[in-house]
């Protein structure tokens, strides 16, 4: 999805529209899930992009999508531009040594006893 979301439009309440565009990605992000994965394919995942216009959108993870646009609606933006592309996923399985997840154990008091 390559869409520019208008957030302000006359007669209409800002909150409302914002609201109503907030559902309207979450919906596609849900549509998009729930096809069929391929035999190779663990998940799907998205590359997104957020910003005012699509050569100033910036790459954000697909839980700060909703964040980045309250945001830009709190800066005053008039329309906003929200790419979502959906992409193959697989899941990498990590070593049980590995340094990353020692220290995130460490770190939230799961230490290995």
């Amino acid at each position: 999805m390559k869409k520019n979301f208008p957030l302000q439009t006359e007669g209409k309440n800002p909150e409302r529209i914002l609201e109503a565009v907030k559902h309207e990605i979450r919906k596609y992000f849900k549509r998009e899930r729930n096809r069929a994965v391929p035999k190779e394919v663990d998940f799907w995942d998205f590359d997104c992009k957020v910003g005012l216009t699509e050569e100033t959108a910036e790459v954000v993870k697909v839980s700060a999508v909703i964040e980045s646009l309250g945001a830009l609606a709190k800066e005053g933006a008039v329309s906003v531009y929200v790419e979502i592309l959906s992409k193959h996923g697989v899941r990498v399985i990590r070593p049980e040594n590995d340094p990353v997840i020692i220290e995130r154990v460490e770190d939230a008091g799961f230490a290995n006893r």
